[in-house]
C-alpha cells in the first residue's frame, strides 16, 4: 500500500520521484488488490486507520426485540393477522411471500436447476422497456405488467397499506394518479417483478432522475417480506404455547438457520442513512404515530454529514453532486431489527432482520481464508439480497462483491442456539440460494455486474433483466469539433485482451505521439492495473511524462496538472478513478487517447469536452484516438449507438472516423 504513497513525497525534484515511485509491476499490482478497497477519495488513502471499524451492538434491548421470546397478541388489534389474512383472502390470489416461501422444491428440480441452462423470453413494457425474462423451472409464459393495481391485492403488511402512499407522494406526477395513486409508473413495473419474488436486475438507475423512487420500492419490498416473516413466527409462538400436548409440532417450521433475512448492499452511509429514513417513515406514517427507535442519536451522529464541512466553491457536475452527497465513508455495516411497533438500530447481527453493509464493511467481517476472527454464518438464511449502486463497486472494490457472493446462504458452521423444530426444511437441506431473492441495481450494464447476475442467481422463481440498448451514445454530446479516431484491436479472449491492448498500443499507438510535436497528450486509463504497467513502461523507455491516479495526493496532482498544462511534460497518465472521485476539468489537452473505453459512457464526452477548457489562442489541431475490441461491444454502443457499433465490430476495416464540433 506504501508503493503509490512514495510518490507523493517529493515531486519538487520530479526526476528524483518518480525513480522513487515506480516499483517493480507485480510488487505494486500484488499491493494494490489490498489497497484497491480504500479508494474512496479521500486524499489520504493509505491511512492505516480507515481499514479499523470501531463495533458497536446494541445489547440493551435483545429480550425486547427476541422473536423467540414475543408473542403476536402484544400488538394492539393485530393479534391473529396471520390467520385473518388466510381466511379472509380467499377471494384475492395467495400472498406472493407465502407463495415463495411456501412452496417445497423436490430434489429432481434442484438437479434441473444446477444442471440445465435458462431458457429465457422477451417481451416489451410500458416503462421498462425490453425485459428479459429468463428460467429453468418455470413454464414459459409471459410476464406481464400490471397496467393498474389496487394496493389492496399487492398483500401489504399492516401498516404499509396506509403509509405507503404517504410515504411515496412526492414521487407522483400528475400524470401517475389516474392509473394509481401510491405508485410511479416505474415503481409500479418494479414492484410487480419485485413482489412476485423474482430476480431482478435493472440497469438504468440514475442517481439524479430515478434513484429515490427505485429506493422507497425496495425499501417497501423489503420491511413488506420482514412483517410478514416476523409475524409468522410471533404467531406461531402464541400457536404453539397454546397447542394441546401430543399435537404436531413440525407444523410451524417458519424460520431460517439465522435471523437476518435481508441483506442491503450500498456504497456510502448517505445511502443506509435514507434507507433508514424511508424504513422508519413507513413505520410510522404520521406524525402522530410514532414509533420506538433505539440509539437513533448515535445513529444520525455516525450516519449524517455536517453540511458546512463540504467546500463551497467547488463546481462538479450535477450527476457527481448527486452520488456524493451526505457522508460518502464507504466502511459501516449496521443492523436493524424490527418487532411490531418498534425499530432497533444497531441490533447484533444474529439479532437484526435487516442489514445494511457496504462492500467493505461486510468484506472485513467475512474475513479472508485462515483469518481466526471470520464469520459469515449470519449470511446463511438471507432471503432477499438487494444491490443497489452496483457500477460504484467497479470504482471501490469489486473483489469485495465477489467475496460476499461467495459467502451468502452457506450452511453455518455453528448452530447458533436455534431452535431445529422450527426451521424450515428448505434451509436444512441447504438450498437456501434456490429461494433467495436478489434485485441488482445499477447505472449501467457491464460485464462484470451482468455476470454476478448470470452465475451467482440461482432463484427458482426466475429472472427479469431490462435490456434496452442505447440508440444514440454519448459521442452526440461532444461539442468541441474533433476527429474520433476508433482503432480495433484483435483478440482472441478476454483474458488475452489485456496483453493484446498493451501491445497494440506500444508497438502501434505510441510511436504517433512520441514526437515532441504531439506534446499535451492525456491517456485515459480506466484499470488500474494498466496504468500501473503503462507508468513502469514509461518509465522504462525513459519517455517525458507525468500521472495521476486515485493514490495521488493534492499537492502532487497539482503539479502534475501544472506541468502538463506548460508543456513541460508531453504525457499526462489519467486514470479513470481519480475522474470518479474528483472530477477535476485537466487543461491543456491536445491529444487525446482512450486506452480503454471509459466505464461511464458520459465520462467519455466529458473528457473530450475538456478540450475547449484550454483556449491557446492559435487554431489548435486536436486529435482523439480510442482503442476498442469486440469484448468491449457494450461500453462501445453506449458511446457511439448500437448501429453504429455492430458495423465498427463487423466491419473488414480496423479504424474508424468520426467527426464531432459545430462543422459536424
Amino acid at each position: 500500500m506504501g508503493s503509490e504513497g512514495s510518490q507523493e513525497t517529493g515531486e519538487a525534484e520530479e526526476g528524483k520521484e518518480e525513480t522513487n515511485d515506480v516499483p517493480e509491476e507485480e510488487e505494486d499490482t500484488a499491493e494494490q488488490m489490498l489497497s484497491q478497497e480504500q479508494a474512496d477519495g479521500t486524499d489520504t488513502p493509505c491511512d492505516p486507520h480507515h481499514g479499523v471499524i470501531e463495533e458497536f451492538t446494541d445489547v440493551k434491548h435483545e429480550s425486547e426485540f427476541s422473536l423467540e421470546t414475543n408473542f403476536m397478541e402484544e400488538e394492539s388489534g393485530d393479534c391473529n393477522a396471520d390467520r385473518k389474512d388466510s381466511s379472509s383472502s380467499q377471494a384475492l390470489p395467495e400472498d406472493p411471500f407465502k407463495q415463495h416461501m411456501d412452496k417445497e422444491l423436490e430434489e429432481k428440480e434442484i438437479e434441473k436447476m444446477s444442471t440445465l441452462p435458462k431458457t429465457s423470453s422477451q417481451s416489451q413494457w410500458p416503462r421498462l422497456g425490453q425485459v428479459v425474462f429468463s428460467s429453468t423451472l418455470e413454464k414459459q409464459k409471459t410476464f406481464k405488467a400490471d397496467k393498474e393495481f389496487d394496493v389492496k391485492q399487492l398483500h401489504l403488511h399492516k401498516p404499509l397499506e396506509s403509509t405507503w402512499p404517504k410515504v411515496n407522494k412526492q414521487f407522483l406526477s400528475a400524470a401517475d394518479k389516474p392509473t394509481d395513486s401510491s405508485f410511479t409508473q416505474l415503481q409500479r413495473e418494479l414492484f410487480c417483478v419485485m413482489n412476485s419474488y423474482r430476480d431482478l436486475f435493472y440497469p438504468e438507475r440514475s442517481a439524479l432522475t430515478n434513484g429515490e423512487e427505485i429506493r422507497h420500492a425496495y425499501c417497501l419490498h423489503a420491511l413488506n417480506h420482514v412483517l410478514k416473516a416476523n409475524a409468522q413466527v410471533l404467531s406461531n409462538n402464541a400457536r404453539r404455547r397454546d397447542r394441546k400436548p401430543g399435537t404436531d409440532a413440525d407444523a410451524h417450521r417458519d424460520q431460517g438457520l439465522t435471523r437476518p433475512k435481508v441483506l442491503m448492499i450500498v456504497p456510502f452511509r448517505e445511502c443506509a442513512l435514507r434507507i433508514v429514513h424511508i424504513l422508519i417513515s413507513l413505520l410510522e406514517g404520521n406524525d402522530k404515530k410514532k414509533i420506538d427507535v433505539s440509539n437513533k442519536k448515535r445513529f444520525k451522529g455516525e450516519y449524517g454529514s455536517d453540511p458546512e464541512e463540504k467546500p463551497p466553491n467547488l463546481k462538479r457536475p450535477e450527476d457527481y453532486e448527486a452520488v456524493f452527497a451526505g457522508n460518502i465513508d464507504d466502511h459501516f455495516r449496521i443492523g436493524v431489527a424490527i418487532l411490531q411497533k418498534s425499530m432497533r438500530l444497531y441490533a447484533p447481527f444474529y439479532s437484526s432482520d435487516i442489514i445494511i453493509a457496504s462492500p467493505l464493511g461486510i468484506r472485513t467481517v467475512i474475513g479472508a481464508e485462515g483469518e481466526k476472527k471470520r464469520d459469515f454464518d449470519f449470511l446463511s438464511s438471507i432471503e432477499i439480497l438487494i444491490i443497489d449502486q452496483a457500477d460504484i463497486y467497479l470504482m471501490q472494490n469489486w473483489e469485495h462483491v465477489l467475496h460476499l457472493m461467495k459467502h451468502i446462504n452457506l450452511l453455518p458452521l455453528d448452530s447458533h442456539g436455534v431452535d431445529f423444530s422450527r426451521v424450515r426444511m428448505l434451509n436444512l437441506n441447504n438450498w437456501s440460494k434456490y429461494y433467495r431473492q436478489t434485485l441488482l441495481f445499477s447505472a449501467l450494464q457491464e460485464p462484470q455486474i451482468n455476470s454476478i447476475f448470470n452465475k451467482h442467481c440461482f432463484n427458482y422463481m426466475g429472472q427479469v433483466a431490462i435490456r434496452n440498448v442505447p440508440l444514440t451514445g454519448s459521442i452526440s454530446h461532444v461539442v468541441v469539433q474533433l476527429p474520433h479516431v476508433f482503432r480495433r484491436l484483435e483478440a482472441d479472449s478476454v483474458t488475452s485482451v489485456i496483453d493484446g491492448r498493451f501491445q497494440f498500443f506500444i508497438n502501434k499507438v505510441l510511436p504517433e505521439y512520441r514526437d515532441a510535436i504531439m506534446s499535451h497528450t492525456l491517456i485515459y486509463v480506466p484499470s488500474y492495473f494498466d496504468y500501473v504497467r503503462l507508468r513502469n513502461y514509461f518509465k522504462k523507455e525513459d519517455l517525458n511524462f507525468t500521472h495521476i491516479c486515485e493514490y495521488t495526493k493534492k499537492a502532487a496532482v497539482c503539479r502534475a496538472r501544472r506541468f502538463f498544462l506548460k508543456g513541460e511534460k508531453q504525457f499526462l497518465l489519467f486514470t479513470e478513478r481519480f475522474h470518479f472521485y474528483k472530477r477535476y476539468t485537466i487543461k491543456g489537452i491536445r491529444n487525446l487517447i482512450f486506452y480503454e473505453l471509459p466505464t461511464y459512457s458520459h465520462f467519455y464526452s466529458e473528457i473530450c469536452n475538456m478540450l475547449k477548457a484550454t483556449d491557446s489562442g492559435v487554431d489548435a489541431t486536436w486529435t482523439c484516438t480510442v482503442l476498442y475490441s469486440k469484448y468491449d461491444a457494450q461500453k462501445l454502443a453506449a458511446v457511439v449507438g448500437i448501429d453504429r457499433t455492430a458495423q465498427m465490430l463487423q466491419s473488414k476495416k480496423n479504424v474508424h472516423l468520426f467527426v464531432t464540433g459545430e462543422n459536424d
